[in-house]
This record gives structure tokens, sequence and C-alpha cells, in this order.
């Protein structure tokens, strides 16, 4: 089967990817001409949202998304940005606890769970992009352990969010959704995703096993809870064992 290679440094690490052709042609230049479609009827600035749980490869995803859609004369530019530059910062995580497993824990243990993301800001850059402003938008520097402000200028027609907790089912979190002309979800198998995020940890630690509790402490909840507990969304996707993706 053919294949279309993708390569790209994501938060510092090197990222080799390859989507199947069929899904290329069948699923996403289809989604981009969507967009470019809704872009056109509504004259203004349109804001999809790609939603899916750690380890699916939303990042990788959208950014080869942006790829194929300045490739295609006929299909506007998309402009991808992310919801990671709102975890909340590296002090504010260390000074306050939650219990988990009957136990006061620092947030900075859990960080990437929805409770250490900043919802109220998020929300308002949200509505200010979903209202066609130029704004600012934060990144989440790897190195800084924090979020870096006004990282990048938000300026595109067509603007795709992605994020783990953009379509999540529970209070506050699934107002999001609204602010939205289109959205996206991605699922994939547990076991899957488990094994992604293992191989993908043990690139910045020490081994393999360090690797393996900290995705078994920390990701695979935030894993399970988006498998779980994820609103329905315009174009749901899921990832089969060879990466390639189909429709639901």
């Amino acid at each position: 089967m053919s294949m279309t290679e993708h390569n790209i440094t994501i938060n510092g690490l090197e990222v080799h990817a390859t989507y199947h052709d069929r899904a290329v042609n069948e699923i996403f230049l289809p989604l981009l001409h969507h967009l470019t479609d809704m872009h056109q009827r509504k004259g203004k600035r349109i804001l999809a949202m790609l939603a899916a749980p750690p380890g699916a490869g939303k990042s990788t995803l959208l950014s080869f998304l942006e790829r194929l859609s300045q490739e295609q004369p006929d299909i506007t530019g998309i402009q991808g940005i992310g919801m990671d530059g709102f975890h909340r910062r590296q002090e504010y995580l260390l000074d306050h606890y939650v219990e988990r497993d009957d136990k006061q824990i620092s947030m900075v243990e859990i960080k990437g769970a929805p409770i250490t993301f900043d919802l109220e800001s998020l929300t308002d850059s949200v509505k200010r992009v979903a209202a066609g402003e130029i704004c600012g938008w934060p990144v989440y520097d790897r190195t800084l352990h924090n979020p870096v402000p006004d990282a990048i200028t938000v300026d595109g027609e067509i603007v795709v969010l992605e994020g783990n907790y953009l379509l999540l089912d529970e209070d506050d979190w699934r107002d999001l959704s609204a602010y939205a002309d289109y959205t996206i979800s991605v699922t994939a198998d547990e076991e899957l995703l488990r094994n992604r995020l293992i191989e993908r940890k043990a690139r910045t630690v020490d081994d393999r096993e360090t690797a393996i509790r900290f995705v078994d402490f920390s990701d695979m909840p935030n894993a399970v809870l988006c498998l779980d507990h994820t609103l329905p969304a315009d174009l749901q996707l899921r990832i089969d064992d060879t990466g390639d993706y189909y429709r639901l």
C-alpha cells in the first residue's frame, strides 16, 4: 500500500510519520475541501477543533494537514494551533494538590490532566479566535516547563485547534465545542495508545521502566478519560494497529 511520509520536530523530538494514501485521498483531502467550502460560504474565519487522546498523534496529524492544505491550489491553507499552551504554570502546579488513590499529591505529578489546564484562559482565547480576531496564542515550552504567552499570532482564515480535551464531556469543558464551526475526533485502542506513549516517553528518560511507570500513572488515566468521555464530533476517525485512519 502506498504511503506518504511526513517528518516534523514536535516539542524537541523528531517525529517520522507515514500516512496511507487511501486515508489521504478518502479522508484528509475531502476534509480540507469541506473546510474550504465552509470558509467560502461563511465569508470569514472558521474554527475547527481536533480532539484526540494522548498518544493518538494529533499534533503530527495537524502538521500533516497543514502541509496538505499548502500543497493543493484549490484548498485554503489552514493554520494549526494547540491547547498545550494553556497548561497552568509550573509554580502553580507545585503549590496545589489533588487527591489520587486516597493520597494528596502535587498537581505537577499529574500534569496533563484536565485540572492542570487553565480552562478559563483557554475559553477566552477560543472565543477571540472564533470571532475572527488576529490575536496572540501561547505555546508550551518543554525546556522551560511553562507556557510562553503570545508565542504565535493567529491570523489564518481556517484555524484548526488540537487538544486532548476539546470535546471532553464534563462540566465547563463541554462548552468549548460551541465555538467550533466543525469538530473532529480521533480514537484508538487503549493498548495502542499505551505502547505509543511508552515509546515516546522512553526517548526523554533514562530507562524504559521509568517511562512505563510515568505513562501508567499520568498519561493513561488521561487517555482513558478521553476514550470514555468525548462528545460526538462532525467527523469521527479511528486509528488501527497499523496507524491507518478510518471513518467511524
